[in-house]
């Protein structure tokens, strides 16, 4: 294979901002990369030699021919490397497919335009909005438009000459009240477009004129004495305002800005996208980009800006990063240090940083053949709670307080993902007088913690509490108390399995219900109830007992405990003999047991 003079290609390739080409022999391109000077930049593969790393080496060997493109700024090299690449697929860049998995909504060009959900972006049949990372929140959008407006599901042809010819009849979506009847004329066209023109504001995050428009009618009709069309248009003002309440609001103040941050390793890098329009949380998306040549984050994180920007499709001046690419761009990059903004960027730092331990956890589960089922568990549970340990030794607690009586509680343990029965604990509820599930949570966890750290024994890798928030609290203030808050993990496990709650986070987290993880969790939770159940059991009976033996003259709580300890039961004590209980409670008392027991047989 003769090698490329690459000398004299070098003297004439300008100092100018541009995109370049690299070809190999068969004359596909094989790289597309973009520079501030392209005469500088190109050089550095060939005159730098020594300084790449084996992938680089490999590329310069197969170049054959350089083309390049100048253009005025560093920003339009970004544009066009973005489109290039895109274009090309060459085998050593990123590659920046476009991205057809998630879905989009989209509002058709149409007379009476349907709204829709697709998978294929044809930007020819309407306006798309999205691509919707989170199917919850679109669907949350799909839910709320239907219950606030009446937009047609059909896919008829609604042409002025179709419907003045009478060509269709209306559906049971008519007769139901989910559409105002447009195939019939029914609806005027200027009427239906008013509500489309609302989704729109909404999907770009401008709730203001909907509510504004809501608020104008309801006054209206309120005037007119139509008090029946008055409460609809109110009701459509709470449906609003509940969805508002639960969208994610940074802060309005902010207005429109974009969040992009980037942590990578030796393989990858990954990114988190945050889109706010009115201060309102948009679009999000969390994503792993594999290293071709060893690219630094500063390059991979000016690509990305690109990408983002157009496949969310947004206009916004400024954007949030944890650093600035060396290049200047027609949009400000900024790295916040307080206030809001900063809250934002430390949001997504978040979600990027969970996103990278998650992925490592992953490949170290599948790089992990060869380890036992238990092993493989406890890696899923770490990454699914983003534990930053193995939970080898995980303790769960759980209240046992039927009808109100003998309120009791139980904690067991788990060790190497299987029950470790001798270290399981009863508690009797001390300092609790009646049915309290939170403060019987905070003294069991009070008291088992307490005396770990007196013992000077080890704590446990994770504690589960058998509750939602309320419980998870209580047991986090006990850890207060005892200064270990925050040392050892703890969540909370609601009614329903699964909802995982962790300490001040309102929103749980939902594990896949067929995760081998999940099931370890049940399965320790169930362990825990049993373990309650049957100490709540065993000790409602022995009360009973001890009751019955308290009817007899003479014979009070201390006596009748002694018995019980001492024969097993009530039937034993039924059948001893006067010399076998004179030893234990005297001969007055033992005189008086036989005798309430002869009696009762008697009269049985």
């Amino acid at each position: 294979m003769p090698e490329f003079n690459y000398k004299d290609e070098l003297s004439k390739i300008p100092f100018d901002p541009g995109v370049y080409r690299y070809f190999d022999e068969t004359g596909e391109v094989i790289y597309v990369g973009k520079a501030k000077s392209l005469r500088n930049r190109v050089s550095s593969y060939f005159l730098k030699s020594n300084q790449h790393d084996r992938k680089t080496k490999r590329l310069v060997s197969q170049i054959r021919r350089i083309e390049y493109t100048i253009v005025h700024t560093e920003w339009d090299a970004l544009l066009l490397e973005n489109q290039l690449i895109k274009q090309f697929q060459p085998k050593f860049n990123i590659l920046l497919k476009d991205d057809k998995t998630y879905p989009f909504i989209c509002i058709t060009d149409e007379r009476f335009p349907r709204v829709y959900v697709t998978r294929e972006l044809d930007k020819k049949r309407g306006t798309f909005y999205g691509p919707f990372a989170n199917l919850r929140s679109m669907h949350t959008l799909l839910d709320m438009f239907k219950s606030l407006y009446t937009i047609r599901s059909c896919h008829l042809h609604l042409s002025k000459e179709n419907v003045e010819a009478g060509k269709f009849k209306v559906c049971l979506e008519y007769h139901i009240g989910n559409c105002k009847g447009p195939c019939e004329g029914f609806q005027d066209e200027a009427d239906y477009n008013v509500e489309i023109e609302q989704i729109h504001h909404m999907l770009k995050g401008n709730l203001t004129l909907p509510q504004q428009y809501f608020k104008e009618k309801m006054l209206s009709a309120a005037e007119q004495m139509a008090f029946e069309q008055a409460h609809s248009w109110k009701t459509k003002i709470e449906h609003l305002s509940n969805f508002q309440s639960k969208a994610t609001v940074i802060n309005p103040k902010i207005g429109n800005v974009d969040v992009l941050t980037i942590v990578s390793d030796e393989e990858s890098a990954y990114l988190n996208f945050m889109k706010i329009t009115e201060g309102y949380m948009i679009a999000t998306q969390t994503f792993e980009v594999k290293k071709k040549l060893d690219e630094t984050d500063e390059d991979l994180l000016a690509m990305m800006i690109v990408e983002m920007r157009e496949k969310y499709g947004t206009a916004a001046k400024e954007l949030i990063t944890n650093l600035k690419p060396d290049l200047e761009m027609k949009l400000d990059l900024i790295i916040p240090q307080i206030g809001d903004k900063k809250k934002l960027l430390d949001m997504s730092m978040k979600n990027v940083m969970y996103f990278r331990r998650e992925k490592a956890e992953r490949r170290e589960v599948e790089n992990s053949a060869s380890s036992s089922k238990k092993d493989r568990v406890l890696i899923k549970l770490k990454a699914d709670l983003q534990l930053k340990a193995l939970p080898r030794h995980i303790e769960c607690f759980d209240n046992s307080n039927i009808q109100g009586t003998n309120p009791v509680a139980s904690m067991v343990c788990f060790k190497e993902g299987k029950a470790s029965k001798k270290d399981y604990r009863h508690f009797n509820i001390k300092t609790v007088i009646g049915p309290n599930d939170f403060a019987s949570m905070n003294e069991i966890v009070g008291r088992r913690y307490l005396r770990l750290i007196a013992e000077n024994e080890q704590l446990p890798d994770l504690i589960v509490i058998d509750g939602g928030k309320g419980q998870l609290s209580a047991a986090c203030d006990a850890l207060k108390d005892l200064g270990i808050y925050g040392q050892v993990p703890i969540i909370g496990i609601a009614k329903r399995l699964e909802e995982i709650y962790f300490p001040e986070d309102s929103l749980p987290l939902y594990i896949d219900k067929r995760s081998e993880s999940l099931k370890l969790i049940q399965q320790i939770r169930d362990e825990a109830h049993r373990f309650a159940i049957t100490f709540h059991r065993d000790k409602r009976s022995k009360g009973s007992l001890v009751s019955e033996l308290e009817g007899v003259e003479g014979v009070g709580k201390v006596t009748a405990t002694k018995l019980l300890k001492h024969f097993g039961s009530v039937r034993a004590i039924r059948e001893s003999s006067l010399e076998t209980l004179t030893p234990l409670i005297g001969l007055d008392r033992a005189k008086k047991v036989r005798y309430y027991f002869d009696k009762m047989a008697h009269q049985d």
